[in-house]
């Protein structure tokens, strides 16, 4: 949790961030289903909330963003995370779906090394 609230801080005027990390644990054959609430310091509404998302991930060609809720059976053998994000009783909510095995530690490594060696990050991953 620390190391999302120091990535997040640099973003949010006057002051620090507060995120609470829910994981889920179900029977599935494999995927990490994530849950983040964040508790924004001044109202804002889910088109802003959208708009930061979709500006964000803009040029990401492994994160696609969702309207509904994410399913891991969606990024199941894939190096996708699908993500949606919702404004409810004043909180941000935050779900995200990837596959542990593929956009896990071998797909990323596969990732960090087109990035290193100046390639396309999808090289090998799709």
């Amino acid at each position: 949790m620390v190391e999302i609230e120091r990535t997040l801080d640099p973003f949010v005027p006057q002051g620090k961030t507060s995120v609470i990390f829910t994981p889920h644990l179900v029977p599935m054959e494999r995927g990490i289903l994530s849950t983040i609430y964040l508790k924004p310091r001044q109202p804002v509404s889910p088109e802003h909330v959208l708009q930061v998302f979709s500006d964000a991930y803009a040029s990401e060609p492994f994160v696609r963003l969702r309207e509904g809720s994410p399913r891991t059976a969606d990024v199941a053998r894939t190096n996708f995370c699908d993500i949606t994000a919702a404004v409810v009783k004043s909180h941000i909510i935050v779900i995200a779906a990837i596959d542990n095995m593929v956009k896990g530690a071998a797909g990323q490594a596969i990732q960090n090394m087109n990035v290193m060696f100046d390639l396309p990050e999808s090289t090998g991953l799709k």
